[in-house]
């Protein structure tokens, strides 16, 4: 989760990203949530799989590879996105061999019993030192997928806003850096790029001039106008800016997933309450559920919300309150039905 003084920068819209939503049954979460295990009072992760199938939640974010997790997750039908170790990038983009016995061993004996959707190559490193691995690393992770005929699995990164220099208007939306080559290898395997989007930070950041309601999915007209396209919320706001940055690189078939998105129920104030988290939560899976972007009406959104648990090994203050659940399992507010 990206938190920097680029939000400070925000006026009225400025963020990015987008996600992935589940096609669960009457009663279930439809979106996936992040599997975060910075906790040393979390449960099993036999005991987190059976929680993830027991409130309807059909996709999980890992953001390494846990043996534990993975083999939990053997048979419960529940769709992964795999990350890779940000400090694994340069041994995985300088060596085939080494992506080979990486995939190998975190891989390749689980794909008989379940699904792996995604596998993310690098948690919000660009900008930054590994960037310059990212695509090399995809390219090397996807030669193993061809090899093995494994087309429904799709490489990508995920990047948060700080990946964007400029994000307000929409319509202005560029890349704080060089990413054509990751952008030409997800165009070339029609894969999405993954954002962590984070409307709470802006709003957190500028109340006095990103409006609660623009930030919780909730206003009642539009907040922003851009050209002919108006935006009722920072989520589309932040999200369109991305699509803008692609086609300035001249990319126009990459789709996004929003790899992290959420509300902290603590931390921060009355800015932080758990009504607040449920609101833009709720009001988040709602708006996925339905539409596209301004920019897009058309397009399909998924997304993960972030995150499972409260987690007590994160940094103080509101980084330890993203969870849905306590570690106890019991839910930090209602956002679904137990089955």
């Amino acid at each position: 989760m990206a938190r920097s003084s680029f939000w400070l920068s925000l006026a009225l819209s400025v963020t990015l990203a987008h996600g992935q939503v589940c096609t669960t049954g009457t009663g279930s979460l439809c979106v996936g949530v992040c599997y975060g295990m910075m906790g040393d009072n979390l449960p099993s992760a036999t005991d987190v799989v059976a929680l993830y199938k027991n409130v309807g939640i059909s996709s999980m974010r890992l953001f390494e590879p846990n043996p534990d997790a993975l083999q939990a997750l053997r048979g419960s039908q529940i769709d992964i996105s795999l990350g890779l170790r940000n400090e694994d990038l340069p041994s995985i983009a300088t060596s085939q061999e080494f992506a080979n016995s990486w995939f190998s061993s975190n891989v390749a004996p689980y794909l008989n019993d379940m699904t792996v959707e995604y596998i993310t190559v690098g948690n919000e490193v660009v900008p930054g030192e590994y960037a310059s691995y990212v695509a090399p690393a995809m390219q090397n992770l996807q030669n193993i997928l061809d090899t093995q005929g494994l087309a429904g699995v799709s490489v990508t990164t995920v990047v948060s806003t700080a990946a964007l220099s400029t994000s307000y208007p929409p319509s202005a939306g560029a890349f704080s850096t060089d990413i054509v080559e990751i952008l030409r290898f997800l165009s070339a395997q029609a894969s999405p790029l993954m954002v962590n989007v984070y409307p709470y930070f802006a709003y957190a950041a500028d109340p006095s001039n990103v409006p609660l309601d623009y930030a919780l999915f909730t206003a009642t007209g539009p907040v922003v106008q851009d050209g002919n396209l108006s935006y009722q919320n920072l989520f589309d706001a932040i999200i369109d800016a991305f699509y803008w940055a692609m086609e300035r690189e001249g990319v126009t078939d990459v789709g996004v997933v929003v790899s992290e998105t959420g509300w902290p129920s603590d931390g921060n104030r009355d800015f932080t309450t758990p009504e607040l988290a449920a609101t833009y939560n709720r009001n988040f899976v709602e708006h996925i559920s339905k539409n596209g972007t301004p920019k897009r009406p058309q397009a399909y959104i998924e997304g993960y919300i972030f995150a499972m648990f409260n987690e007590n090994l994160k940094p103080p203050g509101v980084e330890q309150h993203f969870g849905l659940f306590q570690p106890s399992t019991q839910p930090v507010y209602s956002l679904f039905p137990i089955h």
